[in-house]
């Protein structure tokens, strides 16, 4: 086997986890000294707490005022399911499909709800054909796959005119692109992803039309406590105003506070943009630099630019598996990168979390490592 010299220089922080994700560069657990911890979030202090989260994410997030937004457990999952069961069942529907989450929710909505979508499906790495959904439908999307590091490449295929909802997963999106709220009904988001922000609670934001259904369909399955919007009928304002459906933790929520006031001071949604575009395009550069690694996306406007995939292309690899995680233990073993290695269902190789709070020079700092991870496992291959 040769040996193999190490880079020098190490990132600053290794944490390059798709979730939850790196912390705000200025972060300290000191910062949240003023959560209302012991008090109730209904108290004043807490309800406060709750109703600044709300509005100060549609300020930086450019959420149009007649939008509404609550906050919502069990993270982005619990805000997709909330959708799903509220919002579907009058329309047909559509559901694409091309990573993991996507086919969960298509899964729940064939299995729980027992409904009967077109299911749009595509293998990792690609899209499906956007040009043939049928908007008259409901359209249930992932914005970005985490997963598998495919994300649309714009709004241009959703039409502003149209009879459906579009329901749209952008728990890995939202921050990190300019979302075109007004081609959007249900829009989900936790902050964990983009954010930094800790887990459990995720974002659920509904236009007019999406609100209209609400109080206009019944769906005909039992509903759980924590899926219901509406009561007697109407939309329950209370969830939109900070007075959530069950206890929030305030200890998180002053943690998402925290980024969304360092997201402020950086200059707001284009600045988090700009950084990840940055961050990601060290990996891209990289890519285009080395033939043993591929993007795992087969476009260009396809790639995200939070949760890039990356697989090996190397003919002495027989098992992929096995070789993407012998390069993560040796890039963990140096305190370099943790937790990097594809998700489970995706094919084997890398995905590296470029959300805005990673510095891009601990990305910079980071792919000399991965060469050299790479190259010493080729060479144990080459050397058996």
């Amino acid at each position: 086997m040769t040996i193999l010299l190490k880079p020098e220089l190490r990132p600053a922080n290794p944490h390059f986890s798709s979730g939850p994700c790196a912390k705000p560069p200025n972060w300290q657990l000191s910062e949240l000294s003023d959560a209302p911890l012991g008090r109730s979030h209904r108290a004043a202090i807490g309800r406060q707490k709750l109703t600044n989260a709300i509005e100060e994410t549609r300020s930086l997030l450019k959420i149009p005022l007649d939008y509404k937004i609550a906050i919502v457990p069990a993270s982005d999952t619990g805000a997709v399911e909330m959708a799903l069961w509220s919002l579907l069942g009058p329309k047909e529907i559509t559901i694409l499909v091309w990573e993991s989450f996507g086919k969960g929710w298509a899964t729940d909505v064939v299995s729980q709800l027992q409904l009967s979508p077109n299911v749009m499906n595509a293998e990792y790495g690609f899209l499906p054909n956007l040009d043939d959904v049928n908007f008259n439908n409901d359209v249930v999307f992932t914005w970005n796959g985490t997963t598998s590091g495919v994300r649309v490449p714009d709004s241009t295929f959703i039409p502003s005119e149209r009879k459906g909802l579009t329901i749209c997963d952008a728990t890995s999106a939202a921050f990190a692109v300019d979302l075109p709220w007004e081609k959007l009904d249900a829009t989900t988001f936790s902050w964990q992803k983009v954010m930094g922000g800790e887990a459990a609670h995720g974002m659920l934001v509904l236009s007019p039309k999406a609100v209209d259904r609400l109080e206009t369909y019944i769906p005909p399955w039992p509903m759980p406590k924590l899926f219901r919007l509406t009561k007697n009928g109407k939309l329950n304002q209370d969830i939109f105003l900070g007075a959530t459906i069950n206890t929030p933790s305030m200890l998180a929520v002053e943690d998402y506070l925290f980024s969304l006031s360092w997201l402020r001071s950086i200059g707001g949604l284009s600045a988090m943009i700009n950084r990840c575009d940055k961050n990601a395009k060290v990996i891209f550069n990289f890519v285009d630099e080395h033939d043993w690694v591929s993007n795992l996306s087969s476009r260009l406007d396809t790639r995200s630019n939070t949760s890039v995939c990356l697989v090996f292309k190397d003919r002495r690899i027989k098992n992929p598996n096995e070789f993407a995680n012998n390069v993560c233990f040796r890039l963990e073993s140096e305190s370099v990168a943790f937790d990097i290695k594809s998700y489970r269902d995706a094919p084997p190789g890398l995905r590296i979390w470029c959300g805005g709070t990673v510095e891009t020079h601990d990305i910079e700092l980071l792919m000399p490592w991965v060469k050299w991870a790479f190259e010493t496992e080729i060479s144990l291959l080459s050397s058996s």
